[in-house]
């Protein structure tokens, strides 16, 4: 071997060696975050007494309505009653909730300083007669027995379930990285806004959605009143129990509504949280540049390997994704840089959802 070729190699594994030790090391953060909501176990209380009010803010939701509504009606423990809420919809979200069975509130004109979705939630809060309030997104549904399983894990509190998310059309393996973002910072500490239960009396004690009328991403802001006020916060993943479909409407919508999401959301992420996510999304991508810094590309092939494996096992839990997603991971990771990116730019400033203009606060 020439002198040259073995100052190359000396190189090569001088500038691999560290790499390969921070991507473990990143790698591993993977695990330690997944490791807080994979293993969470809650309490199982009798659920026969409680008198369950299901409460949906609907606007324009015509195409998901149906799914929800049979769905409840499919569960063998049904709730006390339905109510859909119709926030200024322009499509038949009212006559088909009527149709299947809901009793519908048509909203009175948003107020000032409220949320579509706060007000809509606060005038079927008002107009409930249960003791508990199940408070779910038109876009979810119960799987079989879901309903009954959600009530006998429910520990008192705020409870919600992060719902599995069902990927229909392949733009939407996009949302892979922020399903996952969001799941480690909501579970199992954090309220989840598209399925979460309350008694009334907690509810009450705290204002309800009139303690947080003007927030985009109303469930980070409840929890906090309900801890302030003593009142317990938990949450699990909602697999087997509630599922969703995100964005149906196509490309932009999603990329709309993450936009909203972590504009308003990211900085109610435990640093620490935070922190950890991030580390590992970034550790993803070393393999990629890894191989193209050394040329060593048997190494950094198998560190990618590693790496889709770990995303593998992450999202079976949180989604169906597509194999080709999951294979390909770094696409749907630069696409969530990319959108995380400009939701930080975008964050106190006006963002488009649902033909309004919200500030993103």
């Amino acid at each position: 071997m020439t002198g040259s070729l073995r100052n190359e190699l000396a190189w090569e594994i001088l500038l691999a060696t560290p790499m390969i030790i921070v991507f473990f090391i990143l790698w591993a953060c993977g695990f330690i975050v997944t490791a807080r909501f994979f293993g969470l176990r809650v309490g199982v209380p009798p659920a026969v007494s409680m008198r369950v009010s299901v409460i949906i803010p609907a606007r324009d939701e015509e195409h998901n309505l149906p799914r929800l509504l049979e769905s409840l009606a499919a569960q063998s423990v049904r709730p006390y009653e339905v109510l859909v809420v119709d926030d200024g919809s322009t499509d038949s979200t009212a006559e088909i909730a009527r149709k299947l069975g809901a009793d519908v509130i048509e909203s009175a004109p948003l107020p000032d300083g409220w949320r579509g979705k706060t007000w809509a939630c606060h005038q079927g809060a008002l107009k409930a007669s249960g003791g508990h309030f199940l408070f779910m997104d038109a876009d979810t549904w119960f799987e079989v027995e879901g309903l009954a399983r959600m009530l006998g894990r429910y520990p008192g509190g705020a409870f919600s379930l992060l719902p599995y998310h069902a990927v229909s059309k392949s733009y939407e393996d996009f949302s892979l990285f922020f399903n996952f973002s969001m799941t480690a910072g909501t579970v199992p500490n954090g309220l989840a806004g598209q399925c979460f239960l309350i008694n009334r009396e907690d509810y009450q004690k705290v204002g309800g959605h009139e303690s947080v009328r003007g927030r985009v991403l109303e469930n980070f802001r409840l929890a906090e009143e309900f801890r302030e006020a003593g009142i317990p916060v938990c949450s699990a993943i909602g697999s087997e129990m509630v599922s969703f479909r995100m964005y149906p409407q196509g490309f932009r919508s999603l990329v709309e509504g993450w936009t909203k999401g972590f504009a308003s959301g990211a900085v109610r992420t435990p640093l620490w949280i935070l922190l950890l996510v991030v580390g590992w999304m970034t550790g993803l991508m070393f393999p990629l540049l890894g191989g193209m810094m050394t040329g060593d590309w048997k190494l950094w092939l198998a560190a990618y390997a590693l790496g889709a494996f770990q995303v593998a096992g992450i999202s079976r839990r949180i989604g169906s994704f597509h194999w080709l997603g999951i294979f390909f991971y770094p696409i749907p990771l630069m696409f969530f840089f990319g959108v995380f990116g400009w939701s930080a730019l975008r964050s106190g400033k006006k963002v488009s959802w649902k033909g309004r203009e919200i500030h993103a606060d």
